[in-house]
């Protein structure tokens, strides 16, 4: 993986394909490898070039323990973009990720062509903050969550009930969450991000055009979040995707990467 130095941090990312270029902005605690198996071979399929980073706090990219906002990770991501000199190009984001674009569109607004945004919000409201309060408490206490139970959590608090109620495909992501399970120590940084104050009035200068994805069943953002980021900035378009939970960019895959490769052909040069 390369590693690029931006901002006076380390940054890894990744690059695939060729064409025009996408930069690809996951949430909280997922390394940029999450793209790789559905959203990468998409795009790369469309004659797109797909970027994707680690963004600080995950490694390889620097942990920065001092602490950091979200305005530092908009910045990182614009940093990318200007040394990999592709901008203004499109770029994708989920949950947190699309939090970090919506600052990057309004701080660098020159440096984005296209923005999809998957899973936002615009404003943190009251299960946000729990959630976010519920992770960091956790987080400080040092308890350890047994790898089985937290994989049951994360399956209830990201999938769909049309997955839940599928026995072989939950058990998959059961294996999945439990192999993959985070020690929230280890993300400590970007715990709590997501909870911010409402920056839809700010929203409203953004002109770059925004196709904004939700997921019927997200119980993490849910849609109307969604749908109020969408009707925020100028040029919104908002679609819903039913049938699948927080993660749906994984539950359901083809859909995803059909509202996102059809919104980016519409525009194509």
């Amino acid at each position: 993986m390369p590693v690029a130095r931006i901002n006076g941090i380390s940054l890894g990312y990744d690059d695939y394909g060729s064409g025009e270029p996408v930069v690809m902005v996951t949430g909280t605690g997922a390394p940029g490898r999450m793209w790789r198996t559905h959203q990468v071979p998409a795009l790369k399929a469309a004659g797109y070039r797909a970027i994707t980073l680690d963004n600080r706090g995950i490694p390889p990219s620097d942990l920065c323990p001092e602490g950091f906002t979200l305005d530092d990770m908009a910045a990182d991501v614009a940093g990318l973009i200007e040394y990999l000199g592709v901008g203004p190009c499109r770029v994708v984001g989920f949950s947190l990720g699309s939090v970090i674009v919506q600052e990057l569109l309004v701080a660098r607004p020159e440096l984005v062509r296209e923005a999809v945004l998957m899973a936002t919000c615009g404003r943190a409201d009251g299960l946000i903050t729990a959630m976010s309060a519920a992770e960091i408490e956790l987080c400080d206490s040092g308890a350890k969550v047994p790898p089985r139970y937290a994989a049951y959590i994360q399956a209830l608090q990201n999938l769909s009930p049309e997955t839940l109620n599928d026995e072989t495909k939950l058990q998959d992501w059961l294996d999945i969450f439990e192999m993959s399970a985070v020690d929230l120590s280890s993300i400590r940084g970007q715990l709590g991000l997501q909870v911010f104050g409402n920056r839809l009035a700010a929203y409203r200068g953004i002109s770059c055009p925004c196709l904004v994805i939700g997921f019927g069943d997200d119980l993490i953002v849910r849609p109307h979040l969604a749908r109020e980021v969408a009707e925020s900035v100028q040029d919104g378009t908002y679609t819903e995707i039913s049938g699948c939970g927080h993660y749906g960019y994984l539950e359901k895959p083809e859909s995803v990467n059909a509202a996102i490769t059809y919104f980016f052909g519409m525009r194509r040069t």
